[in-house]
C-alpha cells in the first residue's frame, strides 16, 4: 500500500472528532473518507469540519465503502463487539476503543476472529503505550532497573464525574457499558500487564457514589447504574518464584486535587510515573530521584488537544499508518486483541470479586 492512500472510516464522533480525526489528518498517506454516528447530524457536522466525503447513516453503510480500509471504532462499549465483528468480516483493518467488549465471551469471539485474519490489523486503542515517556518506563522495567519487582501502585484521580449536575447519558447505563472501571480502569489494567506482567488474581470494591443524574433532554432524574469509584488489590503471576503484589485505585469524584500516578518498587530501584508524563527514577537506598521523562514532539502540534490521550493517539496513528503502508499488521508495543481479551478477563474478575466479596482468580469467570 506504499503508493496508495489509506482510507480512514471514523465510527463515532466523540473522541473520534476531538483526537482521532486531527491525528489521522497529520499522517502522510491517509485520507479521512467516511464518518458515522448514532446521531446522523453529528456525522454531518464532523464531515463538514474535516472535509470528509461520506457522512454515513450507519456503520453498515460505512463498512460497505471500498475506499475505507481502516476503521476506528470509538462508540459506547456495547457496540464494540457487533461493529468489530462486522468490520473484520468486511475485510477492514480495525482500531477498537477500550474496553474491548462487554464481557469476556464477546472479547474472546472478537480475538478469535481477528486471529483468523492475519492479513488484517486489529488493535485496541490503548494509546498510552505509544506515549514516549510511558515507553521509556517500559524500557527501564524490561532492562532490570527495578530489580525484582515487589509491588505496583496505580492511582487514577479524576473529577469528571464529581458533580451530580453532570448529565445522565450512556455513561450512566450498565447496559451500554458505562462506568469508570471500563473507561479508565481498562487503561490501568493494560498498563500494568504491559509493563509488569500478567495479573493472576484480584480482590475488589466497585461503588456508585452519585446515585442519580439529570437527563439533559427530559430534565428527569435517572438512576446512575455504573461505578464512579473502584479499587482492587492484585497479585501478579509468579516471577521466578516470587509473587509481586499491587493495588489499583480509581476515582472520578475529585472536586480538586489528585492526579494520576503509577509507582513501581523493586529490589534495586523505584520508578514513579507522576501526573501521566513525568517519569522519576531512583536506584539504591534513599537515593534522590532523577527525571527520566522524554520530550513529546506532539506537544508542538497546535491542532491536537492538549492532553495525554490525544498526543498519545497521534503517535498510535502514525505507527499504524506506517505499518499499513509497509503491508505489516503487527506494531511494536500495540495492544493486540489478545491483550484486550486478557484485560477484559481482569475486568470481569474485578466485578465478580466485588459481587462475591472474595479473591477472584483471573479466568475463574470464564
Amino acid at each position: 500500500m506504499k503508493d496508495e492512500k489509506i482510507g480512514i472510516g471514523l465510527i463515532g464522533t466523540g473522541f473520534a472528532r476531538s483526537a482521532q480525526a486531527p491525528a489521522f489528518q497529520l499522517c502522510d498517506g491517509t485520507e479521512l473518507v467516511a464518518v458515522c454516528s448514532g446521531q446522523h447530524e453529528n456525522a454531518l457536522k464532523v464531515a463538514a469540519e474535516f472535509k470528509i466525503k461520506h457522512a454515513c447513516e450507519s456503520y453498515e453503510q460505512l463498512l460497505a465503502l471500498e475506499e475505507v480500509s481502516l476503521v476506528a471504532i470509538a462508540v459506547p462499549p456495547y457496540l464494540h463487539h457487533p461493529i468489530t465483528i462486522a468490520a473484520l468480516n468486511a475485510g477492514k483493518h480495525v482500531i477498537c476503543e477500550k474496553p474491548m467488549a462487554m464481557n469476556t465471551g464477546e472479547a474472546r469471539e472478537m480475538s478469535e476472529l481477528a486471529a483468523s485474519k492475519p492479513n488484517q490489523l486489529a488493535i485496541i486503542d490503548h494509546e498510552l503505550r505509544f506515549n514516549p515517556t510511558w515507553r521509556r518506563m517500559k524500557e527501564l522495567v524490561d532492562s532490570g532497573f527495578l530489580g525484582d519487582l515487589h509491588h505496583v501502585n496505580v492511582t487514577i484521580a479524576s473529577g469528571f464525574r464529581h458533580s451530580a449536575l453532570r448529565p445522565w447519558n450512556w455513561w450512566s447505563q450498565k447496559s451500554a457499558g458505562g462506568g469508570l472501571l471500563g473507561a479508565l480502569g481498562s487503561h490501568a489494567i493494560d498498563a500494568v500487564r504491559w509493563m509488569f506482567g500478567d495479573i493472576a488474581a484480584v480482590c475488589s470494591t466497585v461503588a456508585t457514589m452519585v446515585p442519580e443524574r439529570k437527563d439533559a433532554k427530559t430534565a428527569e432524574m435517572k438512576p446512575n447504574e455504573t461505578d464512579d469509584y473502584c479499587s482492587f488489590l492484585l497479585r501478579f503471576a509468579p516471577q521466578e518464584g516470587r509473587v509481586p503484589h499491587g493495588v489499583i485505585q480509581l476515582s472520578a469524584l475529585h472536586a480538586s486535587g489528585g492526579k494520576n500516578q503509577i509507582s513501581a518498587v523493586g529490589s534495586n530501584g523505584t520508578l514513579v510515573l507522576d501526573g501521566e508524563e513525568t517519569l522519576l527514577g531512583a536506584t539504591g537506598y534513599n537515593h534522590p530521584f532523577e527525571d527520566m521523562s522524554l520530550a513529546d514532539r506532539a506537544r508542538e502540534i497546535s491542532v491536537l488537544p492538549d492532553n495525554v490521550w490525544a498526543r498519545s493517539f497521534y503517535h498510535l496513528a502514525r505507527e499504524t499508518v506506517q505499518a499499513l503502508r509497509e503491508d505489516r499488521t503487527e506494531i511494536a508495543h500495540a495492544a493486540t486483541f489478545t491483550d484486550g481479551l486478557h484485560c477484559q478477563e481482569v475486568i470481569d474478575a474485578v466485578l465478580r470479586s466485588h459481587a462475591e466479596q472474595r479473591w477472584m482468580a483471573i479466568g475463574e469467570t470464564n
